[in-house]
């Protein structure tokens, strides 16, 4: 992998991603289907770019949170069908025109969606049901299972694909008992539905943890999300980054004590001697959170480890590269192995998840290997 960087980018690692979507693949059974990700534009990965690899190494779906994430990747030719978590109230009509397939989380949806099919004269369009089996954030909860199957039965407009839920607690032991309490109730929910449907629907319910921890629930499909990124639930030894933030160093300047401090605020107090003093083109505009600044966080360059010093700005930072052998161009890595986007996540007191996704759009997502 090249390490030269003219300007900021998300180095996409393909054996990276393909490592990772074997590790999880290797954990599932032949016949069970995968579906990844790629919302948020793939956990700030880039959705096309990312899509392009996944479809090539053999995912069955694709899952979005919005229509307009959906609508993206078909307009840049990814062909596998998309599911729509999250399709919002007023969404249905771009979603048909799309040919995106909607989670149905109320009955409400379902009339919303309805009124727009039979206004177009379709019938048999695919849906995806949401249970709520303990997460309480969207899905139709157990008493109101009685009420759906009614609808679906006077409804010929709807073909149920998959019937699924989503696990609150899989990534932590200490919950064990509340997730095996919710797919026992997801079992029983969506074996009442599936009585019901004229053909049986695919079954989900587990996600990167579940797959990792709970594979004896794997049912038809699983929802591959932080795993594919380089994010274990069991052992981080398994998976491996699937992205490198990388930028160059545009300038460096040898500080004496007397010149007092770096950066705004006058927060990064020099110390003794002569210091050499690294500007990166990258702050909290594209990623790099302000309270990495002041020293708490390190990054690589040329193989060894640079504190940050001074604030972190808008669209720079500044690296202490006192004793490290590094001018003008050499690349700095944000994180990749060293530090890694965990490594990162745990300065902060925050999850990868967040470190992923805080990349600006300006910095541009290229696929190295």
């Amino acid at each position: 992998m090249s390490t030269s960087v003219p300007h900021a980018q998300l180095q996409l690692s393909k054996s990276g991603m393909v490592h990772n979507y074997k590790y999880f693949r290797s954990l599932l059974k032949e016949s069970t289907k995968l579906m990844i990700l790629v919302k948020a534009n793939s956990y700030g990965h880039g959705a096309i770019e990312f899509a392009r690899v996944m479809e090539e190494a053999g995912a069955y779906y694709f899952g979005v949170a919005t229509p307009i994430e959906g609508i993206e990747l078909k307009e840049n030719g990814i062909k596998l069908p998309i599911i729509v978590l999250d399709s919002g109230l007023e969404s249905y009509g771009d979603i048909v025109e799309h040919d995106l397939e909607p989670s149905m989380p109320n009955l409400e949806s379902f009339i919303l969606l309805r009124k727009v099919l039979r206004e177009k004269g379709i019938n048999r369009w695919p849906v995806h049901i949401k249970l709520d089996t303990g997460m309480h954030r969207l899905g139709f909860m157990e008493h109101e299972i009685p009420a759906l199957k009614d609808f679906l039965m006077e409804s010929p407009e709807f073909f149920v694909k998959s019937i699924f839920t989503h696990l609150a607690g899989a990534d932590t032991p200490h919950h064990d008992k509340f997730t095996l309490g919710q797919l026992s109730l997801y079992d029983r929910l969506s074996s009442d539905l599936m009585t019901i449907l004229p053909e049986k629907p695919l079954r989900h319910s587990l996600n990167s943890a579940g797959i990792e921890r709970f594979p004896q629930y794997q049912y038809d499909m699983v929802r591959l999300g932080i795993g594919i990124y380089g994010i274990s639930s069991v052992d981080q030894s398994k998976v491996v980054p699937s992205a490198y933030f990388r930028c160059p160093i545009i300038q460096i300047k040898e500080l004496k004590a007397e010149d007092g401090t770096v950066g705004y605020g006058r927060r990064g107090k020099l110390g003794p001697g002569i210091k050499k003093i690294a500007t990166i083109c990258v702050g909290y505009a594209d990623g790099v959170n302000r309270r990495l600044g002041k020293g708490k966080a390190s990054f690589e360059v040329n193989g060894q480890m640079a504190p940050t010093i001074g604030n972190i700005c808008m669209d720079m930072c500044m690296l202490d590269v006192t004793g490290i052998e590094a001018k003008m161009g050499d690349t700095v890595t944000i994180f990749g192995k060293k530090p890694s986007a965990l490594d990162l996540a745990k300065n902060l007191n925050t999850i990868p998840y967040e470190i992923f996704t805080s990349i600006g759009k300006r910095v541009k997502r290229v696929i190295v290997d």
